[in-house]
């Protein structure tokens, strides 16, 4: 039974509301899921009218009401084992404590969310639109990298669902990575993600489906043209396509849309070449440093000043937007050592409690299981004399990652791909990193016909992830080989080594006839 299937009570209410919510009407929409809760006694529908209300205070950024409105929605949701439930509110209570500030409960309400949207058994229009909300959630963070894979992940349920590709084009996600780049310096960047959008929206154009896009993505399309016309370089779109000042009016009602619209004032002006109205454009507007990051006001304000011939005024314009980027960075990094902090006290207090093992068994870095606990996994496999086959996964191209854009991206593109071999599993693999950009894979009850299916949709998955934005220039991919494993008892070990040896030989083989 689907999700929706539970929504048995106010049903034509609750569908009604979120029309609205798909149609940008938020204001609207929130009313409508206020009539259903307080109608209701259905607890299926109660938690997801709160859910949904969240959702909507969220878009209209009445953030006097968040907390209040997570609290409601994790009460109503406590007793409800619904996975795409519980993913969705977390994915929306990141956006609240994001945009409260609190990065550490947000960062923790985005790992709650993908591992609860990722356990959802159906594939169906409710988890779809649990990862578009994630996805937003991670771009508003600027975790950029994490933000296209769960907008990738929407899209594919979105797909086999029957949701029209429209619905997730999610160019806000692209535009906020593009003014991102451009803050610290990389305008080239920055313009070719705009172009990129552009390219997307010609697309839909020539397609006669514009139409169908959701006013939050028509305002991000709009804004995205008029930042990439405020740089210089006019969009190249087909006859009939719509504006960017179109494109804007037609954004809907959020707080996001508003402040796009009075931005995308700004850079209309700079591209009229009336840089002086731009000038005083951004001395009066108002907009939430969320919707774009609080250095792009700072960035406009230098490109205006370039147009007029102030180019000392410009150049002060864009340090200051440089501090202002990487003060989220440093604020970052400060919640990320109190995080490592914090973590180093638990596992201190876990080795002083623990009674069956003094290794932890979870790698920090990927979540996934470490080398001590593959030995375990495998040794309790054998003591029930189950047929299986281990799995030796090896990147390619890490060490190039490493060299030209250094351990920290590595480091994001092994969280990256630890996630799409964890996504294309089937039920009951086992998943560990065996150290480096190693990992191994248990497939139990699989013979060589399974493992060869698995192989090639860990090898597709990896090689049709997007890496450029993440490590431009440099690919990414993956060799995978595998071998059966039998027997127990005493021969287990034998047989595990064995097995192990055959399947790292097979990987690099494998690699040998893929560079050939």
């Amino acid at each position: 039974m689907g999700w929706l299937d539970r929504l048995t009570d106010q049903a034509e209410t609750l569908m009604q509301a979120r029309a609205l919510m798909e149609a940008s009407r938020s204001a609207e929409a929130c009313v409508a899921f206020e009539q259903v809760i307080q109608h209701s006694s259905n607890p299926y529908v109660r938690a997801d009218a709160l859910v949904q209300r969240l959702s909507a205070l969220l878009n209209l950024d009445r953030t006097t009401e968040y907390a209040g409105a997570v609290d409601r929605a994790f009460e109503a949701a406590r007793d409800l084992n619904e996975p795409y439930l519980h993913g969705h509110l977390h994915a929306l209570a990141a956006l609240a404590a994001h945009q409260q500030g609190a990065f550490d409960r947000c960062v923790t309400h985005l790992v709650q969310s993908s591992r609860a949207l990722g356990a959802a058994p159906d594939v169906d229009r409710e988890t779809a639109w649990g990862w578009h909300d994630l996805a937003m959630a991670y771009s508003y963070l600027s975790f950029h990298g994490h933000a296209l894979s769960a907008i990738e992940r929407a899209r594919q349920l979105g797909s086999a669902t029957g949701i029209a590709e429209e619905m997730f084009a999610a160019p806000a996600i692209r535009l906020r990575n593009a003014v991102a780049l451009d803050h610290h310096g990389d305008t080239d960047g920055c313009l070719r993600v705009l172009r990129d959008i552009g390219t997307d929206l010609a697309k839909f154009v020539r397609a006669g489906s514009t139409g169908k896009l959701r006013p939050s993505s028509r305002v991000a399309y709009g804004y995205s043209l008029a930042r990439l016309a405020a740089l210089g370089e006019p969009a190249r779109l087909p006859p009939g396509a719509p504006d960017a000042t179109r494109l804007m009016i037609d954004g809907g009602d959020s707080a996001r849309a508003r402040d796009l619209r009075q931005l995308g004032a700004v850079c209309l002006a700079i591209a009229a070449d009336r840089p002086a109205e731009a000038l005083t454009r951004l001395d009066m507007v108002v907009v939430s440093a969320e919707t774009l990051g609080s250095a792009e006001q700072a960035r406009l304000r230098s490109v205006a000043h370039t147009r007029e011939g102030d180019h000392l005024a410009a150049h002060h314009a864009d340090r200051y937007a440089f501090r202002l980027a990487n003060r989220r960075n440093d604020r970052l990094r400060d919640m990320y050592v109190d995080g490592i902090a914090a973590r180093l006290d638990h596992e201190e207090m876990r080795r002083t409690a623990a009674q069956y093992t003094k290794e932890a068994l979870t790698d920090p870095l990927t979540g996934l299981a470490n080398r001590r606990q593959l030995d375990l996994y495998v040794a309790d496999m054998a003591g029930r004399a189950e047929r299986a086959v281990v799995m030796f996964c090896d990147l390619d191209g890490f060490t190039s990652v490493n060299t030209v854009h250094g351990h920290h991206s590595g480091d994001l593109v092994l969280q990256r791909v630890a996630g799409v071999v964890n996504r294309v599993m089937r039920r009951g693999d086992f998943v560990a990193r065996y150290g480096g950009d190693e990992f191994v894979v248990v497939l139990p009850g699989a013979g060589r016909i399974e493992a060869a299916d698995v192989a090639r949709r860990i090898a597709a998955a990896v090689a049709s992830e997007e890496w450029q934005s993440l490590v431009p220039g440099t690919p990414v991919g993956i060799s995978v080989g595998y071998a059966e494993i039998s027997g127990a008892g005493a021969a287990l070990g034998e047989e595990y080594a064995r097995a192990f040896k055959l399947a790292e030989r097979q990987m690099r083989d494998s690699r040998r006839r893929t560079v050939a």
